[in-house]
């Protein structure tokens, strides 16, 4: 026996073995007298030893931190995954691809999609207690760069995102004008086509607004070759044929001059000519950065107490838009507009691809902000649960959301004698042109603008704490003792992505954001979400993942044990695949409204969409090079992947990962017999 004990000291280098010892779970289930069998060797125990392995090193290098409490983490899932995106885009996609007919595509595509990859990313954080370069390396080599291509992506989408929420701040402080701009024609930017609803108000029962003044309908009927006016809104041409005098004499509202010529500044900009640095939009967005930063100066700790407010306070004002939009003339039209399901359209191969698409967008998967967050439970927590609670959630303000949206939209339609159908527009300009111009005409509208700007930023913001705390992850979990400046690791990465996000602050940088967005989480990560599921279920063995997940203490009941063998083996890798053949087949280039991009342009957007994708053939290479794998150790875990390292983990956890390694190496096996 004491030939054994000293043969276990030295061949694990010193490592502490009272540490398992003393171990409360130990002590508890097997206690003095027993027979345990340890792996002793393996880097993973060093690991769990590393608290007494060194004085120096454990004072050089603070432990990883983890949640204070289990419900911030749902928050912050449920903030990073219910963003902006479910106020401007999941309502239109519903309303252009069958309403209520989309709503039963979404959902198969999240139960076949969305909640398999949610649930496999919790998972792989949690287990693992990393971050997902060393979670995806670990698992097996084959896969050492995906980890790194969710950190990229994660990386581009925070630099850009954070420029939608300066926008909403500049919006913010806009709406604290007596008169709101976006209301207006009398700006030194606006056209000759410019149209406000306000100054129509005060125009005559026969006149509109137009150049600038009031102008008798019938008049401009006839300049425009029209026989007459029905009404103030129609003119009819000699053959009785009416038409809205909007579509004559080209209108654009207000409140789209506005955003392009006053905020974005987007004028006569193009790609060649890209004009001046708007410092309204740069002071906008370091503001922006700077919240941000407070926010998560000390990663999960402080950014665990922010989303109590961001992630619940936008249903506070969002349910406050519902009442108030659903009591607007012609809020029912629009809403019966979004919700009606058009059963036919289930047949399109197209809307069952945007159904994946936003299944993606509206969960955040793919981008390693799931594994990260995940990363700092506690190992036995039920993120089972989790997913199943943020899911439900995000459905459901998906939905809500668009009652809010397209109750407004019913209002403005029915202002200005138009179907929904013609002022319902996607992306920024549903959330920075129409709903603005529908607020003008309600009372109170700084109030009300005040109140949505300010739950769009809410919104905005509680997405961007997963994307900063992925990033400064990865530094950290790199390189350890750097967590004593885990403030100033974050400050430098907030200032990297200000920094880089200026080119989109000039005049033509809504052409570079709109690039970004196109080409970033869109088709690539489609790619990477097939990597992952295949890296757990494929390569490292879809019944050992489910059988981790009991062992951090999961109940699987039958039922739900292969509802998740199936789609993380067969269904979403396959949907995967499916969805990504089908968007390379109607893939087109990026533009922003009517400007077509050049044809350089479209290709730094396409080597973009690579780059994301990049760091797997480069550190494939590089494991190839520096590594000695062969064969099918390719595909298996290596030494380094087990638990996470905790004060709860247990000795029969550790047994049970090591178990194949000591029955191969009798010299690393210990008997202690009492």
């Amino acid at each position: 026996m004491l030939v054994n004990l000293f043969r276990l000291f030295f061949k694990s280098q010193l490592q502490p073995f009272t540490h398992l010892v003393n171990d409360q779970y130990a002590v508890k289930n097997y206690g003095s007298i027993g027979a345990v069998k340890l792996l002793i060797g393996s880097n993973r125990f060093k690991a769990l030893g590393s608290e007494a392995t060194s004085d120096t090193k454990s004072d050089d290098v603070p432990e990883r931190a983890s949640w204070s409490k289990p419900i911030e983490f749902v928050l912050s899932c449920l903030g990073y995954a219910v963003g902006i995106g479910n106020v401007w885009r999941f309502p239109y996609l519903c309303y252009r691809n069958g309403g209520g007919a989309f709503l039963v595509a979404y959902l198969v595509m999240v139960v076949v999609m969305g909640m398999p990859i949610f649930l496999l990313e919790l998972v792989i954080g949690q287990y693992s207690g990393m971050g997902p370069d060393q979670a995806f390396a670990r698992i097996a080599p084959i896969f050492s760069g995906l980890g790194y291509c969710c950190i990229v992506v994660i990386f581009l989408v925070t630099i850009y995102y954070m420029v939608i929420i300066a926008w909403t701040v500049f919006y913010f402080f806009a709406a604290f004008d007596s008169d709101l701009g976006w209301g207006s024609c009398n700006n030194a930017f606006n056209t000759k086509g410019c149209y406000s609803a306000l100054e129509d108000e005060k125009c005559g029962i026969n006149d509109t607004y137009f150049n600038y003044t009031c102008v008798p309908v019938r008049e401009v009927c006839r300049e425009y070759g029209y026989y007459d006016k029905v009404n103030r809104t129609y003119c009819v041409d000699a053959e009785g044929n009416v038409e809205h005098i909007s579509h004559i004499v080209g209108r654009i509202l207000a409140s789209q001059e506005y955003f392009n010529d006053y905020v974005l500044g987007v004028g006569d900009s193009t790609w060649e000519s890209f004009g001046s640095l708007r410092w309204q939009l740069v002071l906008c967005l370091l503001l922006s950065w700077i919240i941000g930063y407070l926010c998560v100066i000390r990663g999960v700790k402080t950014s665990g107490k922010a989303v109590y407010f961001t992630a619940l306070f936008p249903y506070v004002i969002l349910t406050i838009l519902v009442v108030r939009g659903v009591t607007l003339d012609g809020a029912w039209n629009g809403i019966l507009v979004y919700i009606t399901p058009k059963w036919e359209m289930l047949a399109d191969a197209e809307v069952w691809g945007n159904a994946a698409s936003q299944t993606f967008y509206s969960f955040g998967i793919s981008c390693g902000s799931l594994i990260t967050l995940a990363s700092y439970n506690d190992f036995n927590n039920n993120c089972f649960k989790d997913a199943l609670i943020v899911t439900a959630a995000n459905i459901f303000t998906s939905i809500y959301a668009g009652l809010a949206i397209f109750a407004m939209l019913g209002f403005l339609a029915n202002q200005m004698d138009l179907p929904v159908e013609e002022v319902a527009t996607q992306g920024p300009g549903l959330a920075f042109v129409a709903y603005p111009e529908a607020l003008l005409r309600i009372p109170l509208p700084q109030l009300w603008a005040a109140l949505f700007f300010f739950m769009l930023f809410i919104l905005g913001l509680g997405s961007q704490f997963a994307g900063i705390e992925a990033v400064s992850t990865t530094i950290l979990d790199k390189w350890p003792y750097m967590r004593n400046h885990h403030s100033k690791v974050t400050l430098g990465i907030c200032l990297t992505c200000f920094i880089l996000a200026i080119p989109m602050c000039f005049d033509g940088g809504v052409y570079l954001f709109t690039l970004l967005e196109w080409n970033t989480a869109s088709w690539a990560i489609l790619l990477i979400g097939f990597a992952e599921v295949v890296s757990a279920s494929w390569a490292y063995g879809c019944k050992r993942f489910l059988d981790n997940m009991k062992s951090m203490s999961m109940s699987l009941s039958k039922f739900s044990y292969w509802y998740w063998w199936t789609c993380w083996v067969i269904l979403t890798p396959l949907s995967c695949l499916a969805v990504f053949a089908f968007q390379m087949i109607i893939y087109s280039a990026a533009v922003y409204e009517e400007y077509i991009f050049p044809i350089w342009a479209d290709a730094i957007g396409i080597l973009i969409g690579l780059a994301t994708l990049a760091p797997m053939p480069v550190l494939l290479i590089y494991t190839c090079v520096t590594k000695e794998y062969s064969g099918c150790r390719w595909f298996r875990p290596t030494d380094e992947w087990g638990p996470q390292t905790s004060a709860s983990d247990s000795i029969e956890n550790l047994t049970d990962k090591c178990s194949s390694h000591c029955n191969n190496d009798p010299d690393f096996m210990i008997s202690v017999n009492v």
